[in-house]
Parts: C-alpha cells; sequence; structure tokens
C-alpha cells in the first residue's frame, strides 16, 4: 500500500500536465457544456490526489520539514492525551516531533495529521539488536511498518547519547543495531521513506572552546568513525544535543548568560577561523562542524536533537528561572525562523528539535529536568514565545475548546484542496 501511494504522487502531477496539454485543451473547447460537467468528477478525483500531502500523511523521504521540531517527552502522569497533543502541535504549527519510544497510542494519534513523527529505538533494545537483524526486523514490523502512511514516521532514532557514557558494550553495540535496522528498512522498501539517526550528547567531545578547537575523544572516535562513515555514505546528518543552559549552569561565573539567551553581548572571537559569535547555540553547532571536519567528514551536516532551557530547578542550579527559559526558547525560536546558517558553515540552514514539549513531573533527577516544557502539564503555555492558538492561562482548555482548535487545524487543508479544485473547473468548463 505504501508503495502504491508514493507510485501515485508522483504519477497524478504528470497525469495532470497531460489532461491540459494543447491536445486535450481543443478536445475540451469541442465538447458540450452538459460534457464538461460530466468531467467534473474525474477532475474532482485529480485534484484531490494532487493535494493528498497535505491531508494524508503521505510517505516523504525528507525527515525535517522547515526547521523547527519539538521532542515530545512522557514521563509524566498529568499531561494531556496523544490525541489532545496533535490538536495543540497543529495550532502551534509545529510541524516535527519526536518521541522516545513507539508507543502505539501516539502513534495511532498522529493518524492522518500530516505532522512527521520520529519514532525512537531504546537503548534497552540495541545489543539484541546489534547481532540480530530479525529483532530490527520485529521492532520495525510491530511499530513502523504498521502506521505507515497514514501515520508520517519520518525517522528512526537508534538508541540516545550512547557514546561518551559509561557503558562500552553499549557502545560496541551501536554500530551493529544501526546497520541492523537500516538492513530491515531496506527489505521492507521503507529505507528511502524513514530516515534513521542517533543523538549524541556533548560528552562525545574533546573541547568546544574555541569552536574551531573541538574534536572527539580518542575512546568515542573508535565507535564513532565507523558510524560516521555509515551515515556519510547514506547522506544522512550528524545530531547532537546542544544545551547553553547546562554550559552555563556550570561555570555561571565565567560564562556571560547573555551570550547563553541570544541578547546583545561583545561575544567570542575565534582566531584559527577569523569568526565573531554572537550566541552560544552557533558556537556550539559550529564546534560539532569542527570535529567532524577534522575527523574527515567536512560535508556532513549538523542538526539539534534536543536543546532547551529549564525554567526552575534546584537552589544551586544556576540560570533556571521563567525569565531565562522564556529568553531562550524565544530567541531561538526566532532564530530558527530565519532559516540561516552558522558563521562556519552560513549555507547550511540549522535545524533543531526544541526540548520538551511539557513539563514532565515524574523524571528523576534535579528539579530542572522537570520543567523544560514549552507548555504545562494542562496544555496551557509554560510562557509566552509566539505560538498561537493556546492559552497563556493555567485554566485546562475545556473539551469545546479542543474540538474548536482542532477544526480549525483541519478546516486548512481541505479549504485548499475545494478552493483549488473550484479553479481548476471554472478554467476547462469555461475555455
Amino acid at each position: 500500500m505504501a508503495e502504491f501511494l508514493i507510485l501515485l504522487q508522483r504519477l497524478v502531477p504528470l497525469a495532470a500536465k497531460q489532461l491540459f496539454s494543447k491536445r486535450n485543451k481543443t478536445m475540451l473547447q469541442s465538447t458540450s457544456l452538459n460534457g464538461r460537467l460530466g468531467m467534473m468528477p474525474v477532475f474532482f478525483f485529480f485534484c484531490s490526489m494532487l493535494f493528498l500531502p497535505f491531508h494524508q500523511g503521505i510517505l516523504t523521504a525528507h525527515a525535517f520539514t522547515g526547521t523547527y521540531g519539538i521532542n515530545y517527552g512522557r514521563i509524566a502522569d498529568n499531561i494531556p492525551a496523544p490525541e489532545s497533543v496533535v490538536t495543540l502541535l497543529k495550532a502551534a504549527r509545529v510541524k516535527n516531533i519526536k518521541i522516545f519510544d513507539a508507543d502505539h497510542s501516539v502513534i495511532q494519534a498522529f493518524k492522518g495529521s500530516g505532522l512527521a513523527l520520529v519514532v525512537g529505538i531504546g537503548n534497552e533494545y540495541l545489543k539484541d539488536m546489534s547481532v540480530n537483524e530479525e529483532r530490527a526486523m520485529d521492532w520495525i514490523k510491530e511499530n513502523v511498518q504498521p502506521f505507515l502512511p497514514e501515520t508520517h514516521i519520518s525517522g528512526i532514532t537508534v538508541g540516545n547519547e550512547v557514546l561518551g557514557g559509561t557503558d562500552q558494550e553499549l557502545e560496541e553495540a551501536l554500530m551493529g543495531a544501526i546497520k541492523n535496522v537500516y538492513s530491515a528498512l531496506t527489505r521492507l522498501q521503507l529505507a528511502d521513506v524513514v530516515e534513521i539517526w542517533t543523538p549524541h550528547s556533548e560528552a562525545v567531545f574533546a573541547n568546544s572552546y574555541p569552536p574551531s578547537s573541538c574534536i572527539f575523544k580518542e575512546d568515542v572516535l573508535v565507535y564513532m568513525k565507523p558510524i560516521l562513515d555509515f551515515f556519510s555514505q547514506h547522506g544522512s546528518p550528524f545530531y547532537v544535543n546542544a544545551y547553553p543552559f547546562l554550559a552555563y549552569k556550570s561555570d555561571p561565573e565565567h560564562i556571560d548568560i547573555n551570550y547563553a539567551l541570544f541578547q546583545s553581548n561583545s561575544g567570542i572571537y575565534d582566531a584559527k577561523t577569523d569568526l565573531h559569535y554572537d550566541n552560544m547555540f552557533d558556537a556550539m553547532i559550529d564546534a560539532a562542524y569542527a570535529a567532524l571536519e577534522t575527523a574527515g567528514y567536512n560535508d556532513m551536516e549538523v542538526r539539534v536533537s534536543e536543546t532547551g532551557w529549564a525554567s526552575n530547578g534546584d537552589e544551586n542550579e544556576a540560570g533556571a528561572t521563567i525569565h531565562n527559559a522564556r529568553t531562550y526558547n524565544y530567541n531561538l525560536r526566532k532564530r530558527l525562523l530565519k532559516k540561516k546558517g552558522t558563521p562556519l558553515r552560513p549555507k547550511k540552514v540549522v535545524k533543531a528539535y526544541i526540548f520538551a514539549l511539557f513539563n514532565e513531573n515524574l523524571k528523576p533527577g534535579p528539579s530542572s529536568e522537570r520543567h523544560y516544557g514549552l507548555f504545562k502539564a494542562d496544555g496551557s503555555i509554560s510562557y509566552d514565545i509566539g505560538f498561537t492558538g493556546l492559552r497563556p492561562s493555567s485554566a485546562s482548555p475545556s473539551l469545546a475548546s479542543l474540538k474548536e482548535l482542532n477544526a480549525r487545524c483541519w478546516s486548512r487543508p481541505y479549504f485548499r484542496v475545494v478552493a483549488s479544485c473550484t479553479i481548476v473547473l471554472l478554467l476547462a468548463l469555461l475555455r
């Protein structure tokens, strides 16, 4: 079914072009009005097929639409149901969503939404998958294939922050798991549709200041290089979790908070590249580019798999305030929407998944871990960064308001279909 829809999406524009060729225009002109009216169902069919990408979640090889995405973590017992989350995301016009597992209730809720969803294979599965391709095949058959193409599953993350950690067996298993997941996707004819990647933490780097001096740790490079070779062969990006908040929190005495928050500051100068940086986010991305370049992967794109700022934290967690979280996320969103690159790679448009969608009240660790959400548990915004269609108050949206949002989100693509079909019909009938 998936392959048929992909083929149909490619053939329909060609058929429409033929329909309006010079020869067929002559045929239409010689046809009676009643005859042309009789062709209306055909026109509606072609028009609806042409606009399928807007409302059917048609499969696509593009894993990221635009520049802005959000991580949808769910380590909480008080957040909205997945169906309501889809409504909120569509109202906020966020098109790229990443989850950390493959929960079927979430995947099913995204059915027909048109949103690009990245699902995750947890670290606990990697060792088995690395030695047995059938384990990877079983996972994909259970958690991905049955939901395509109705749910637009655009990518699969294989593990999370594996390299640079303390589990050497897990590090050794990562490359094998990636290969077997890709092989399984290839056997299912999904490798050109679903992108695979693995997010890395800043722990894979030996240093990152100044950006041009960044290199991979020697003990990490042993495992990293085969992965980079593989992703380079398939044109996949390098994904990194970049948190200026964590950098500032670890050294508030020597890091200008304005530099971390995209606010006015003197910035830093990198003498090796003769480049100036006015924010830490760009510097972190260019540090990753520098590490890749040193390792021999000049053409690999860097994307950000996580970034965010906590709105609350423990007493020893410097900078964790609502004001700073709002400032960072507002300025970050504004920066991403400009669709520009970094000082080192000005033509490589930066793309990032924000962490996170909700405050997650059951996350372990310091208090900040439970306060990264752009939205509160009731679905209202934690602070205003410019999203529309969401309530800035702490009042829980009523069922009626959610239905209203949902209707408004769904009306746009269908209006486009109807309006376009009407125009095509009028042009054909009046010739």
